[in-house]
């Protein structure tokens, strides 16, 4: 498959089922493009908005419905996004967005008001992830070598969820995502 073919299918990914919620106040789409903004904003490597806006394509290309966290089901977006990315890109961008949940039980293992701050959606989700990590998952998480990146993902995908936020839209990021392609 070529470079410009898999960007295009991740773009009609985006555009098929990005107007899925998930119990948040912005779709699928919105907070993709909303972690990426940040990423960007925050002037990250490349690799890394490219991960942010990649970050939850599990969540576009499995079946298993809008509403599996309501069933009490935890759907392992990230690991079906990074099998799916690990295909088409570098480990610097499939890491990252593999690690993300793992980012966040981190957080709030080692944060009190990172926990105390998430949404009730997130904090759902946590449950049915394994709920903060302990001592011996801390420790194992820090010895990833995209650990940092992961952190920081997370941070980005914790703002990405504001009702109405403008932001580039998928073409923009085109050149991010060919920096990381195999």
């Amino acid at each position: 498959m070529s470079q410009s073919t898999i960007i295009d299918e991740i773009f009609d990914a985006f555009h098929r089922r990005g107007q899925q919620t998930y119990g948040e106040r912005v779709n699928m789409q919105e907070h993709m493009l909303q972690t990426a903004y940040f990423a960007e904003k925050a002037n990250v490597s490349p690799l890394l908005i490219a991960s942010a806006l990649l970050h939850d394509i599990g969540h576009l290309v499995h079946n298993l419905g809008e509403d599996i966290a309501d069933k009490g089901i935890d759907a392992i977006h990230e690991e079906i996004g990074a099998e799916y990315l690990e295909k088409y890109f570098i480990p610097a961008v499939a890491e990252p967005a593999r690690l993300h949940v793992a980012a966040k039980r981190y957080l709030c293992a080692v944060d009190p008001q990172y926990l105390a701050e998430l949404s009730p959606s997130s904090v759902q989700s946590l449950g049915l992830q394994g709920g903060p990590f302990n001592a011996a998952e801390i420790k194992e998480f820090e010895t990833s070598p995209f650990f940092q990146d992961a952190v920081q993902l997370r941070r980005f995908d914790d703002m990405g969820k504001v009702p109405a936020l403008l932001t580039p839209d998928l073409e923009h990021y085109r050149p991010y995502l060919e920096k990381g392609l195999r």
